[in-house]
């Protein structure tokens, strides 16, 4: 005789829940992957699933279009540890006569992850704050990764720096912007000298001048290579692919993308 309260149907039965939705979790905009609604900044509408222009969009989604959103600024309380952060971190900047609001563009709480977007001059300043203090003592920076917006006029290069707090077992992030036409950001080598690597990487893949590092040179990439392969704009390239009786032409030869 089967239960009547835990038949493979039924909506209550977890595992056998017709339609997957997880019941624990209510199915709303916030809890998908991707989602900012409205909100935030939009910096570009996309078309196609990659935005391919001049050529086919073999994807299957060539109709599809939709905003690309930066996350916008956070409003306190931030939640957990991150008003404690936010709060150590403004009061000692104030410590060293540097007005928080002139060295933090924006405090972005996006998807549980804190994010202090800095102004580039005070970014030293700000590094070697948050290593150093006690209540903060973020003592490791993981590296620096570059991002590409071409069309986030005026700060079309970003530079991402994670940082850790062994002490505190607390995680966070850095962000700087810079112009394509002015791509200069201070190294942070002299505060967190691990980062020698990962500024030379992103230096080579975006062109992000890191000012003060002790031997910024290519990693990666030939000395003399010309242009930086990781931003949106670069040419695809590449060389034919022969098979069997055909032959794949390379990517730049067969669609363009903007």
């Amino acid at each position: 005789m089967s239960d009547a309260n835990n038949t493979p149907g039924d909506a209550n039965n977890t595992a056998g829940d017709a339609d997957g939705v997880n019941p624990e979790k209510e199915l709303s905009a916030e809890n998908l992957p991707g989602q900012r609604g409205r909100g935030g900044e939009e910096i570009r509408v996309q078309r196609g699933m990659f935005g391919a222009n001049n050529g086919g969009d073999t994807s299957g989604y060539g109709g599809l279009v939709r905003s690309v959103r930066l996350p916008g600024p956070a409003s306190r309380p931030y939640g957990g540890w991150f008003d404690e952060v936010a709060d150590e971190l403004e009061g000692a900047l104030e410590e060293q006569d540097l007005l928080p609001g002139n060295a933090i563009e924006k405090t972005v709480v996006d998807r549980g992850e804190l994010t202090f977007h800095i102004e580039r001059e005070h970014l030293v300043q700000v590094a070697l704050t948050l290593r150093d203090d006690p209540a903060l003592r973020f003592e490791l920076c993981t590296g620096v990764s570059g991002v590409h917006y071409p069309n986030d006029k005026g700060r079309e290069l970003h530079a991402v720096y994670h940082l850790r707090s062994i002490t505190h077992n607390r995680l966070i992030r850095l962000e700087v912007s810079a112009p394509d036409s002015d791509p200069h950001i201070p190294s942070l080598f002299s505060v967190y000298p691990t980062n020698d690597w990962h500024e030379r990487e992103t230096y080579d893949f975006f062109g992000i001048v890191f000012d003060g590092h002790p031997a910024l040179t290519r990693i990666m990439m030939p000395d003399d290579w010309q242009g930086f392969p990781q931003r949106k704009d670069y040419p695809l390239g590449g060389i034919p692919v022969e098979y069997k009786g055909a032959q794949i032409p390379a990517p730049d030869q067969r669609r363009s993308y903007s």
